[in-house]
């Protein structure tokens, strides 16, 4: 308690959507505790218990410190005769105002709930590891959920056999070979472990293609990894190149599958027929855009394999997606990094995604808050044309797209997927869960939903504790008078000068402004720049520099250019998927609902570490909860009852494979706790002939499309199909960034080398 300077404060004014409730402030070492006791109103007054007599049972409001996102101090003095108050901006988007008459009082809880915030210096303090759950919650145990052999093994990969071509590396059981990668390595059977030590010093942080899901049917693959060392010099790695042939060949099936789809008009792709006429018949329209990625990949496919030797696997278009624009990628290679050059993966096709980085996000989340800032102090919705400015559904329509893209590679075109960023645990792992979403109705079930967010998000290293920022930062907290002079560095929330000063002012004095009944959702009770530095500047030292471990003196901080609503976005997009598709998730909106909240409540120990081998380190599963324990001893509450897990192709809703639409894409309204009317509308936000494409640009040994590809870049001069499809591209967006600014010129290219080298 040594940092509580007052543990309670009576007759605190709590203002919420515009409703006020008086009560009791507690400060705890874990949570800020509001309680309050309804009155019984006029009309249910009964001579036995007259109007103003306080209910049995008070409500109570509990937030915990690492959801804190902002808070900010406003004094007055008593000769103002106004009230002081704290206003909290939490993580889950509650937003709530706290009225104190004393001054005094009001800046010791400040500093009360700073210090418990953002001083406690270490992960080792937070809640989880002091939280005892009751039962039924107490006989769970959600870590033994996941399990990384026997997920493997539904998958078609075990320790005893390489029926399907691939096998188990134990080259990281210690976590020597890649610290951020997991202990099991699903690598192709013919490959060593000693062509995988020599093609890990080719790839940042050593994060090798690894197998992350494998298609049961076509025996297709998804790999992920992060990005080449490919520098300036163009350096290359023949180890690098004979691991992902090897990769894009395990499927012994798949030109069988294919040849057999070609004819079934369920997966008929005549835009990726090689022997056909080229885009006779592409709209090249916005509305297309399915279409015309598929066609773009196809066609400059062909082209690359023109006046070849035809090899098994020709036909399959085996995709390397890097999810970053182009130039973006290129603007890497500055730094010895960059992306894979064709001309040494001539067996596979690379598309670019237009999937902005962790900072882009960030701004485009505190866009979105600046929209809902007033939430405490008004229950005035807000402004609808501010949250399209946001671009935040754009962005989620984005990697939606390019989720979509890797899911019809793989189950409709029969085809291999390797996906990477910068660093692959960002932008790689929101896309490849939310292809195995698209392609897996395992992972639509609650317990394939925790599973996948164990595999791709816990054990392949997605960085939690870097992204959400547990620790807190003072450069979240303000006192108001001390923001006169400018804090350009700090993003605040509910900024109070000027105009919104007298808003505050009016609103907090109109007492009976208020509205007395909370008819809110949620009542008061319940409640990239992606890179690193690198120690290896050529790909003959596979040193990384990884994280040190912090002693027992040192205190850990929260870096704020380094978080980004990453798995938020996740969350947000599995959502689009289940209001899209409402009977083929066993899961409802509550679910993810409440699993982002716990991702900032540090009440499990589930997110608090970016690896499996931090988790490991700290002994994380000894000392605390699962999260998954809260969802499993309450499962009847986050089922969806509309679910209907029948898999049958041939009934129309029922099949194996669903896609995401992106002219459905709709704000999360629950997460915001506001109406459906209030951020939705009538219409959608993102109609499908205004929403571009997030292919920005497609590359092969010999060929490529889009802007941003050196010494690539299609001429006006090239005929057939390639030449109709640069025409269909232009009218999709290729080359632009996702609020529409096109990747032309030195100003706009050198802005975005900035903006992903952050």
């Amino acid at each position: 308690m040594e940092r509580t300077r007052i543990a309670k404060v009576e007759d605190v004014t709590l203002v919420r959507r515009g409703e006020q409730l008086i009560g009791n402030l507690h400060l705890t070492p874990h949570h800020l505790i509001f309680c309050h006791t309804p009155t019984q109103p006029l009309e249910e007054a009964t001579p036995a218990q007259p109007t103003g007599v306080p209910k049995a049972r008070p409500k109570e409001l509990w937030i915990t410190y690492p959801i804190i996102q902002f808070c900010t101090l406003k004094p007055s003095p008593p000769a103002s005769h106004q009230h002081s108050t704290i206003r909290l901006r939490c993580r889950d988007f509650t937003f709530v105002c706290f009225c104190f008459a004393d001054e005094k009082k009001a800046r010791d809880v400040y500093e009360s709930i700073k210090a418990w915030t953002c001083k406690i210096g270490r992960v080792e303090k937070l809640y989880a590891f002091s939280y005892q759950p009751q039962k039924p919650e107490k006989d769970v145990n959600g870590w033994d959920l996941y399990d990384a052999q026997r997920e493997w093994k539904r998958l078609g990969v075990s320790e005893d056999e390489t029926v399907r071509g691939w096998r188990i590396s134990h080259i990281n059981t210690d976590y020597g070979f890649s610290p951020t990668y997991p202990a099991l390595l699903p690598v192709p059977a013919a490959i060593s472990d000693n062509t995988i030590n020599y093609a890990g010093r080719y790839r940042s942080r050593a994060r090798i293609p690894v197998l992350t899901y494998l298609h049961p049917v076509n025996h297709c693959s998804i790999t992920r990894s992060s990005q080449p060392l490919v520098g300036v010099r163009g350096n290359r790695s023949v180890q690098d190149e004979k691991l992902l042939a090897t990769i894009f060949t395990t499927s012994e099936l798949a030109q069988a599958f294919s040849e057999a789809s070609a004819s079934s008009p369920a997966t008929q792709a005549p835009l990726s027929n090689h022997n056909g006429p080229l885009l006779t018949s592409v709209d090249t329209s916005n509305k297309n855009a399915e279409a015309l990625e598929e066609a773009l990949i196809s066609e400059t496919s062909s082209r690359s394999q023109k006046e070849k030797s035809q090899i098994y696997g020709a036909q399959q278009h085996n995709l390397i997606v890097d999810a970053r624009p182009t130039v973006n990628a290129y603007a890497m290679q500055a730094v010895g990094l960059g992306s894979e050059n064709m001309d040494n993966y001539p067996f596979a096709t690379k598309a670019y995604l237009g999937i902005d980085n962790i900072h882009v996000m960030r701004e485009s989340l505190n866009k979105v808050v600046d929209a809902l800032k007033e939430s405490d102090l008004t229950p005035l919705a807000p402004q609808r044309e501010q949250l399209a400015k946001s671009g935040w559904l754009k962005h989620i329509a984005g990697i939606l797209d390019g989720a979509g893209l890797i899911a019809r590679q793989v189950g409709l075109q029969h085809s291999h997927v390797l996906i990477h960023c910068s660093d692959g645990w960002d932008r790689t792992s929101q896309l490849s869960a939310l292809s195995q979403l698209c392609l897996d109705p395992y992972y639509r079930t609650m317990e394939g939903f925790m599973v996948l967010v164990e595999k791709d998000w816990l054990s392949f290293g997605h960085m939690f504790r870097h992204r959400s920022g547990f620790l807190s930062s003072e450069k979240w907290f303000a006192i108001e008078h001390d923001r006169i002079g400018g804090d350009t560095n700090r993003a605040t929330f509910g900024n109070n000068s000027g105009p919104g000063h007298a808003l505050e002012n009016a609103l907090l004095s109109a007492k009976g402004f208020f509205n007395k009944d909370n008819n809110s959702r949620d009542s008061v009770v319940d409640s990239d720049g992606e890179m690193q530095p690198y120690d290896a500047g050529t790909p003959t030292s596979r040193k990384v520099s990884t994280p040190t471990k912090a002693t027992t003196n040192d205190k850990e901080t929260t870096k704020v250019k380094e978080t980004s609503p990453v798995f938020h976005q996740f969350l947000d997009a599995t959502y689009q998927l289940l209001h899209q598709y409402p009977t083929r998730f066993e899961f409802n909106e509550r679910f993810l609902r409440r699993l982002l909240y716990h991702l900032y409540s540090c009440q499990y120990g589930t997110f608090l570490y970016n690896c499996e081998k931090d988790r490991i380190d700290s002994g994380v599963k000894d000392k605390t909860r699962s999260v998954w324990d809260y969802f499993l001893s309450r499962k009847d509450q986050f089922i969806n009852g509309d679910y209907d897990g029948a898999i049958d192709d041939k009934v129309r809703g029922n099949e194996r494979l669903v896609f995401p639409k992106l002219g459905e894409v709709r704000w999360w309204n629950e997460v915001f706790g506001r109406t459906d009317a209030e951020m939705n509308g009538s219409q959608p936000e993102v109609p499908a002939s205004s929403n571009p494409a997030v292919l920005t640009g497609v590359e092969t040994a010999d060929d490529a499309a889009g802007v941003g590809v050196p010494g690539k870049a299609v001429t006006d001069g090239i005929t057939g199909g390639i030449a109709v499809l640069a025409a269909g591209v232009q009218s999709l967006g290729l080359g632009q960034r996702s609020g529409g600014d096109v990747l032309k010129g030195p100003t706009n290219v050198k802005a975005n080398m900035e903006v992903e080298m952050q």
